[in-house]
C-alpha cells in the first residue's frame, strides 16, 4: 500500500477505469467500485488559481445564431471497405481515433496498411513508432510488400517532441503506436501510468482539433478485455474501435464501439495471411463454411451488426449430467441469458432441466 506518499501536499491518485481523482489512496474505487484501480498521480494540477484565471469572457456564440450546415462530412476512403465501413464512410478530417486490442492481434499490421492507403489517395501520413525502431517498421512493411508507399515514418516517445514534429510537418494522418509508450516532461511519474496516458492522448486530441490533422492512437488492452488507462481517454477521442480475434484463428474482427461520425458496433471482417491483412467481405458465408448437414439443436440466426445483418449458427446440446449441479457451458454468448432463457423454458413450457447439462455455443 503506497501509505507512504499520503502526506504529500501534491499527490492526488485516480482510478485507472473511471478516472475519478481522490485525495488518498484506497482499495476500491468509491465512483465506479473497481477493486486495485487506484494509482497515484503525481504533479497533476490541483484545480485553477487566480493568477491561472482568464480575464475574458470567451468566444460564445448563441445556438440561434450559429448558421446550419447541410453539407456531408468530408471523408476520405482507404480502399479497405471493412475499415471504411466501421469508421462510418471514412476517415473525417481533425478526428481523433483510439485503436485497442491484445498484443499481436494485428493492430500495427492493419494500421500500416492503412497508412499506405490514404498515402496513395494523396493524405500526407505520418506513422509514429514508440514500441519499435523505423528499421523494424520498415521490415513489416517490406513483408507486406508496402516498402515503396509514401509514408513517413518516425520512433519518438517524447510528447513534447512528436507534437513539435506534427506542428511542422502539419500530416492530414498522424499514427500513434502506441500511446502507453508517450510520456510527458510535465507530468511527474512513468510512462504508462494514468497520469501520462491521460496528458498525452489531450494533447494529442486537442492538436487533431487545432490542427485538421486526424490521429489514431493504438491502445493496449488488459486482461479483463478493456483498453488500459482511464476511460476518460475513451471520452476524449471521436471513435473507439476494438481489433478482437483469437490467436489460433486467422480471422480477426473490428468492432466499433464508440462513434461521433457513424454508427456504433459496426463490424469489419478480416483475414490474416502472409501478406497481412486481408478483407472478408461476405463473413456470413465464413461463419457458415464449415455447416454440413442439418442436424437436431442447430440453426441459423440472422443478426445485425450495426448496419450489416449476419447470419450465425447456434449450436445447442442437452444431455444427463452425472453430477449433482448440472452443467451450463456457454461459447460465444452470454450465459445469464442462457440462464433466464432456460427458465422461461422451465416455467412456461414445462422443460425440466434439473439433472440436465446444457451446452451452448455460437459458431
Amino acid at each position: 500500500m503506497p501509505l507512504a506518499h499520503e502526506g504529500m501536499a501534491n499527490s492526488n491518485y485516480s482510478c485507472s477505469i473511471c478516472g475519478n481523482n481522490t485525495s488518498k489512496w484506497s482499495g476500491r474505487c468509491e465512483a465506479c467500485g473497481e477493486w486495485n484501480s487506484i494509482s497515484e498521480d503525481i504533479g497533476l494540477s490541483q484545480g485553477p488559481t487566480k493568477s491561472s484565471l482568464g480575464k475574458s469572457r470567451g468566444n460564445y456564440i448563441p445556438l440561434g445564431d450559429l448558421k446550419s450546415n447541410d453539407k456531408p462530412l468530408e471523408r476520405t476512403k482507404c480502399d479497405l471497405e471493412e475499415l471504411d465501413r466501421v469508421l462510418g464512410g471514412g476517415l473525417v478530417p481533425a478526428s481523433a481515433i483510439l485503436v485497442g486490442g491484445d498484443p499481436g492481434i494485428g493492430k500495427s499490421t492493419l494500421l500500416l496498411q492503412a497508412a499506405a492507403k490514404f498515402a496513395a489517395k494523396g493524405l500526407k501520413t505520418l506513422y509514429l513508432s514508440g514500441e519499435e525502431a523505423t528499421s523494424q517498421v520498415k521490415l513489416r512493411a517490406k513483408r507486406l510488400n508496402l516498402e515503396e508507399a509514401q509514408i513517413e515514418l518516425g520512433s519518438d516517445t517524447n510528447l513534447r517532441n512528436i507534437l513539435t514534429t506534427l506542428e511542422k510537418e502539419r500530416p492530414k494522418l498522424a499514427i500513434i503506436d502506441s500511446i502507453q509508450t508517450i510520456w510527458s516532461d510535465k507530468v511527474d511519474s512513468a510512462p504508462g501510468t494514468v497520469s501520462q496516458v491521460r496528458a498525452a492522448a489531450h494533447e494529442l486530441t486537442t492538436f487533431a482539433k487545432r490542427s485538421g490533422t486526424s490521429i489514431v492512437l493504438v491502445g493496449h488492452v488488459t486482461k479483463e478485455g478493456q483498453i488500459a488507462g482511464p476511460r476518460v481517454v475513451e471520452h476524449m477521442v471521436d471513435t473507439v474501435l476494438y481489433f478482437e480475434g483469437e490467436r489460433g484463428n486467422q480471422f480477426r474482427i473490428l468492432r466499433s464501439v464508440k462513434n461521433r461520425f457513424g454508427a456504433a458496433d459496426e463490424i469489419g471482417v478480416f483475414e490474416m495471411t502472409g501478406l497481412g491483412l486481408q478483407q472478408v467481405t461476405n463473413p456470413s458465408a465464413l461463419f457458415l463454411s464449415s455447416r454440413g448437414i442439418p442436424s437436431a439443436g442447430s440453426c441459423v440466426f440472422a443478426g445485425i451488426e450495426g448496419t450489416r445483418p449476419v447470419l450465425v449458427e447456434i449450436q445447442a446440446l442437452v444431455s444427463p449430467s452425472p453430477h449433482s449441479q448440472p452443467r451450463r457451458s456457454v461459447i460465444g454468448w452470454d450465459s445469464s441469458r442462457l440462464a433466464m432463457i432456460l427458465a422461461v423454458l422451465e416455467a412456461r413450457c414445462e422443460v425440466q432441466f434439473s439433472g440436465l447439462d446444457v451446452y451452448l455455443n455460437v459458431a
